[in-house]
């Protein structure tokens, strides 16, 4: 029942933090496509999580140590005031390597889940990744000394008592639901510049409709996927995360430092040629033309 419950709170709880993009992109997109710049942004972006849905089915393994290296970085950047690097890797590397020291079994099982692939132990490359991680962290806070401040270490003390104690799946829906996507909605609810529509009263109604959508969508692909119904449902939760996180990094680095500008960013350009739905923009953009003139 725990692992049921972790698997909902990341669907229902975590999901929505990623469906606040839309309102990210609109102030950029919409001066210049008008009413078509939900379809603008909506094209390159699932066409991005569509590649990465194909790709667990293509190279699963690769994929998988993809998604963590990107998720590492993911969360490491996420936190306010995280500049340097090896402070991102620390950070952002709480999640993925306290369950494969603390539970190395457990987290190969959730994984071989995840990729459908056979993982009766954990890679040796990411258990040593992991330790590298402990090493690293440890020497930043002996490297911070009596400077650094004791609130700081009160979250990762928490939440390697989480990984410890409890299995991997449910520590991390733990810190995904608790820690990351309300530090995501904060920074964007409060952040006028790259959200205007999204205030802190509203974050919630405005999340809802991108969210059904993904739920709607992954409703849609759970026949596809194979072994009994919790699995299936850890496989394509954990596979749509990663779908995700692509498109949704992506637009992170688009909108953190960015003008505001009426064109569209070169990166979600980019993103868009990437998958050739810049054919639709350039449409877009005749439209815009014929109507101004």
């Amino acid at each position: 029942m725990a692992a049921w419950g972790a698997l909902l709170a990341i669907i229902l709880l975590g999901v929505p933090h990623g469906a606040l993009d839309g309102e990210i992109a609109r102030p950029y997109l919409r001066t210049r496509y008008g009413r078509l710049w939900f379809v603008v942004f909506a094209v390159p972006y699932l066409g991005l999580a569509a590649m990465v849905l194909l790709a667990w089915h293509i190279a699963p393994g690769l994929t998988l140590a993809s998604f963590l290296a990107g998720s590492v970085w993911h969360f490491g950047s996420d936190r306010p005031g995280q500049a340097n690097p090896l402070g991102v890797v620390i950070t952002g590397g709480l999640p993925i390597a306290l369950p494969s020291l603390f539970h190395p079994v457990a987290t190969a099982k959730v994984f071989a889940t995840v990729a459908q692939v056979a993982m009766p132990e954990l890679p040796q490359l990411l258990f040593g990744c992991s330790l590298a991680w402990l090493g690293a962290a440890l020497l930043w806070r002996v490297r911070l000394g009596p400077s650094g401040r004791l609130g700081d270490l009160r979250v990762p003390a928490i939440m390697a008592a989480a990984f410890f104690l409890l299995t991997p799946l449910v520590a991390f829906a733990l810190y995904f639901v608790c820690i990351h996507a309300p530090e995501h909605v904060r920074q964007i609810s409060h952040d006028p510049a790259r959200a205007p529509r999204v205030t802190p009263r509203n974050v919630v109604l405005r999340s809802l409709p991108v969210t059904g959508l993904t739920v709607l969508i992954g409703a849609m692909l759970l026949p596809f996927y194979g072994g009994s119904g919790f699995d299936r449902l850890l496989a394509l939760t954990i596979q749509g995360l990663a779908a995700l996180t692509l498109p949704h990094m992506l637009l992170e680095r688009v909108s953190h430092g960015r003008p505001q500008a009426a064109g569209t960013p070169v990166l979600y350009r980019r993103a868009c040629d990437a998958i050739g739905a810049s054919r639709l923009a350039d449409a877009a953009d005749a439209n815009l033309g014929r109507r101004r003139a």
